[in-house]
């Protein structure tokens, strides 16, 4: 066989990219040239040696989560050889590219502290919406783990402040106002909220043990995100992995409010009075799943017993009245039924093991959202809507996890996950809406363009 590999040609580097590569359908689609004056600030303009652009920092990494490449030693490497990045940069076939940790010291001395990158997302998702690629009226919302660069042995066992919620404050005010209603003394004192043992990396202890199953612990990081019909990522929050959905949404949702959305779609774990109550009164309808009351094996179940709004109480299957008792410090009321009450021809043993036949329900003050939430579930529509999520949301980090390299991070403390994060979710963005506009006169819809 002939090979020839030291004959001389005339060629460009525009003549060796197919007009179909997406990073030349990325580069129809975007003018880089918006990051120059949100990087202004943070370059001298006459001191110091010339640096590298910032528009080509910003492209390399976006090589790196486009093709989800593990680290950016690789990818300098692979820009080396690769004509399509050459071109991507503006290099020619002889620029030499910059070392692989010029981006790290980059960070450092630059972007550390600043909101650059969290800039550069948001102009994408304006981007998208500009072009028509997004559809905010529905969103769809869920969490999945990064697993941190930390050895979940090296860790310590500490105590540690607990949350005050944000909503505490109205929650209070709302507890005494219900107490004083029922002729209860409102709660004068706010004790503090206490302390909780956590285990707390020493790698990075801004990372949180996350515990899935009997057997899998590691520290991870918890990454909220929202995505329209479409699967582009609108809007993402950042938590430690031992940190739930529902303590960390309100980061979330706030991030959400200028799209204005009309409905959000969830899974179980945000499924709390507080969360309901704070998308109803938004008016946003919030789309979740059934669950299942939660009774012991035999024992009547919550549904069972009747509540009379009007004469403040629940009325159980025997037609015995449980009457309201008091209102704690969670917001929840509870309702008990009088032991002299219940005795024989009642159904005892189904309704509680209590000593003093004494049966307690709790109800939330913000149940009545609660109680919305489950009627929208049997709007028309809405049990379609909701089997969206497995196409949209669930595909998004699924796609991130395989191609994007979104399984594990090897940066550690938050800010710079926040980082990653932004960046990837922009290059995922990116490749989604440079193939729609490219086959957007085709067949192809843009649910299927997130190759």
């Amino acid at each position: 066989m002939y090979v020839n590999r030291e004959q001389i040609q005339y060629v460009s580097v525009e003549m060796l990219i197919p007009e179909d590569h997406l990073l030349r359908q990325i580069e129809k689609t975007v003018d880089f040239s918006f990051i120059y004056p949100l990087a202004e600030g943070i370059y001298s303009p006459d001191k110091g040696r010339p640096g590298v652009d910032p528009v080509v920092l910003v492209k390399i990494v976006l090589i790196q989560y486009l093709y989800g490449i593990c680290s950016m030693r690789q990818t300098i490497e692979e820009i080396r050889y690769n004509v399509a990045y050459r071109w991507f940069l503006g290099y020619d076939l002889y620029k030499r590219p910059p070392h692989f940790s010029t981006f790290g010291k980059n960070y450092k001395r630059r972007f550390e502290g600043t909101d650059l990158f969290e800039q550069i997302f948001t102009h994408m998702v304006e981007l998208c919406i500009h072009k028509g690629a997004v559809r905010a009226e529905t969103l769809f919302v869920d969490a999945t783990h990064l697993k941190a660069s930390a050895n979940k042995h090296k860790k310590v066992k500490r105590e540690i402040q607990k949350q005050v919620k944000s909503y505490h404050e109205e929650l209070l005010a709302e507890i005494n106002r219900d107490r004083e209603a029922h002729g209860k003394e409102p709660f004068d004192d706010d004790p503090p909220p206490g302390s909780a043992p956590v285990t707390q990396s020493t790698t990075d202890p801004d990372s949180g043990m996350f515990v899935k199953g009997e057997h899998k612990r590691d520290f991870a990081y918890s990454i909220q995100t929202a995505c329209d019909r479409h699967g582009c990522a609108l809007a993402y929050d950042v938590a430690a992995g031992n940190v739930h959905d529902s303590v960390s949404f309100e980061g979330l949702y706030r991030k959400l409010l200028p799209y204005n959305p009309l409905r959000l779609v969830t899974d179980v774990d945000y499924k709390t009075p507080a969360i309901m109550r704070m998308l109803l009164t938004g008016g946003i309808m919030p789309v979740v799943p059934y669950t299942s009351p939660k009774a012991g094996k035999g024992f009547l179940k919550k549904s069972e017993y009747i509540y009379d709004e009007y004469y403040d109480c629940y009325i159980c299957p025997e037609n015995k009245i449980l009457s309201y008792s008091t209102t704690n410090r969670e917001g929840y009321r509870e309702y008990k039924s009088k032991k002299y009450v219940c005795g024989k021809g009642c159904r005892l043993s189904e309704c509680t093991r209590s000593k003093t036949h004494t049966k307690v329900i709790m109800r939330h003050i913000w149940e009545e959202y609660m109680e919305q939430s489950h009627h929208i579930r049997y709007m028309e529509g809405i049990k379609e809507l909701y089997a969206k999520r497995k196409e949209t949301i669930e595909r998004v980090f699924g796609d991130a996890k395989e191609k994007h390299g979104f399984r594990y991070t090897q940066y550690r403390c938050k800010a710079k996950i926040e980082m990653e994060v932004a960046l990837a979710y922009t290059a995922m963005n990116l490749k989604k809406l440079a193939r729609w506009l490219t086959y957007s006169f085709g067949f192809l819809s843009l649910s299927t363009l997130f190759l």
